[in-house]
């Protein structure tokens, strides 16, 4: 495996500096989207699932501009909007709920599943939808299961509405005993062309049984329990991972599949946890692995040597760090995110370069002092800060695209590090 023309070593126990680098710690002000927006690749992954969010027009409009849906389309979510007569008390919320949901369900014989997603209006916050789920499930049994989780911005930012989505499917999953076979589980939403292509490696590897949460209806739900070893696709999966490791599933620790190193050593630690030898190991990702650093080649020209300032948004800053940094040449000069998982991080922290500035959490005023300071090339931030700064004459990336974006791993890693390159070819071209 080869970055910049020279051969990268296996991620080893002492690397990175990075691990005893203390970050900034920020509790003020911050600028994201709340967890509502996990729906817009949460119901594209899961065919058979409905996610009904209980809230305000102003959710429902937050929903409608961030999966672009036009008015004649037919997605599978909607709003349950909050009017005068329920903010009145002249209505019965619960009645209401229950009236909203059988019209859906009349409507979309095909839905198996249904999530009643919490926001953040106080008139939601105090309604118990897990007791509302639980009644509108016995009472549509067995044809629809019907769940609930939070996306409220009060508790989720961004990325963590899936985390709470599939925590909430966990007590779902069916139980097998310690006896049985080891099993592999991949946690989090991917494309189901990234799928696929993980599906096919581990069984050329020879890892008999991988499964995939979220599946992609609810009759493909995994069964786990201790035999089961999962490896997260995402790093913001906290809730779920509790919940599995509850279930008695365990965590293989691995830095996530964003480049050739993050897929190679993602692909490897499940390997050595199935016993995999390296020498099949190498004939399995070679190939895949070569292509992957042929296609990140043309783009080292555009970004060695840029410096890139990352503002907290998807979680996804530090492994994206790691790539950027390690394979194209770049040169981290903040690394923000809104939760550093230090566990579910370690192997990535390790990678680091040992100068590199972490931050947690955030008060947007005073990082964008310490961005302006700093000057990078590029700025990967939220699209609220995004229009200010290119006003300003600062470069951006928008961090929700890297999550829409199939991203993970050896054939979307060009198409990733284009990402990067692109804001700066189009500054290159505008330049007068």
């Amino acid at each position: 495996m080869t970055a910049l023309g020279r051969t990268l070593p296996r991620p080893s126990q002492q690397e990175g500096a990075c691990l005893t680098l203390a970050p900034i710690l920020e509790r003020g002000q911050r600028e994201v989207f709340c967890g509502l927006t996990g729906i817009t690749w949460l119901h594209r992954k899961i065919q058979d699932a409905f996610f009904l969010v209980v809230g305000s027009r102003t959710c429902a409009h937050l929903l409608q501009s961030a999966a672009g849906v036009m008015i004649f389309a037919e997605p599978r979510f909607a709003t349950a909007i909050i009017e005068d007569r329920d903010l009145a008390g002249l209505a019965d919320a619960n009645e209401e709920l229950d009236r909203v949901v059988a019209r859906v369900l009349a409507r979309r014989p095909d839905i198996r599943m249904l999530f009643l997603v919490g926001s953040c209006p106080s008139e939601v916050i105090k309604l118990d939808l897990s007791r509302a789920a639980a009644r509108l499930s016995r009472e549509h049994a067995p044809d629809v299961r019907v769940l609930n989780y939070s996306g409220s911005g009060i508790e989720t930012t961004f990325t963590q509405g899936e985390d709470a989505c599939l925590a909430a499917l966990v007590p779902e999953l069916r139980s097998i005993d310690s006896r049985s076979a080891l099993s592999l589980l991949v946690v989090g939403v991917l494309a189901d062309v990234v799928e696929d292509q993980f599906r096919r490696m581990f069984t050329a590897l020879g890892i008999g049984r991988v499964d995939f949460l979220p599946a992609r209806s609810r009759d493909a739900l995994p069964e786990i329990g201790p035999s089961t070893r999962y490896l997260l696709a995402q790093p913001f999966l906290a809730e779920t991972a509790r919940a599995l490791d509850a279930r008695g599933a365990r965590r293989i620790p691995a830095p996530f599949p964003l480049g050739v190193e993050g897929t190679t050593s993602w692909l490897r630690a499940a390997s050595d946890c199935f016993g995999i030898g390296e020498g099949r190991f190498r004939d399995v990702t070679a190939m895949a692995a070569h292509r992957a650093e042929a296609a990140l080649q043309r783009h080292r020209v555009r970004l060695s040597g840029k410096r890139v300032f990352f503002f907290p948004d998807s979680q996804l800053e530090v492994p994206l760090a790691r790539f950027l940094s390690r394979e194209l040449g770049m040169i981290p000069i903040e690394v923000g995110s809104p939760y550093l998982h230090r566990e579910h991080l370690d192997e990535e922290l390790r990678l680091l370069p040992s100068d590199v500035q972490l931050s947690e959490g955030q008060d947007v005023e005073r990082q964008l002092d310490r961005c302006r300071a700093a000057a990078p090339d590029l700025v990967v931030c939220g699209l609220g800060l995004a229009n200010p700064l290119e006003a300003a004459g600062i470069t951006t990336k928008w961090s929700i695209e890297l999550v829409f974006t199939p991203v993970q791993g050896y054939e979307q890693a060009g198409d990733l590090a284009e990402l990067f390159a692109r804001p700066l070819q189009r500054r290159d071209m505008l330049a007068v």
